[in-house]
């Protein structure tokens, strides 16, 4: 199987996506896991969540045994090419408004809350207070 193993583009492997057809790409190798997908430990699940990237974090995440790792080679058919491979994705934050100190609407509407139901309480206080018979 030594001869079979060839250089691969991103485009060529990301097709292998389906559960009769799965291969991934894990440390710039492309691994055909197809007769593997039913025994997984994780389920087949786990491998087709890895498919259409380099699933290389995704693998040393888990912590696989040496056992796993020695499995790997029944299922090496290639290298990837690293020039066909996108960059990855850095995370960008959304951008936020400005903080505005001025939030007059809002904190008119908290000091009302709190203080409504204080002036309702004075104010039933005062009245029994002057309602009251001696």
């Amino acid at each position: 199987m030594a001869s079979d193993r060839k250089v691969l583009t991103f485009e060529e492997v990301s097709q292998h996506n389906k559960t009769k057809d799965c291969w991934l790409i894990i440390s710039g190798k492309v691994y055909d896991v197809t007769p593997f997908m039913e025994d997984h430990p994780g389920g087949d699940e786990v491998l087709l969540s890895s498919t259409g990237k380099d699933a290389t974090n995704d693998f040393e995440d888990v912590g696989h045994s040496d056992t796993a790792r020695d499995m790997m080679d029944k299922y090496h058919i290639g290298e990837i090419d690293s020039s066909s491979v996108p960059a990855t994705r850095t995370y960008v934050a959304p951008q936020q408004p400005a903080y505005n100190q001025d939030k007059t609407p809002e904190f008119i509407i908290k000091i009302l809350q709190f203080l409504v139901p204080i002036l309702i309480l004075g104010l039933a206080l005062v009245v029994r207070h002057y309602t009251k018979k001696d």
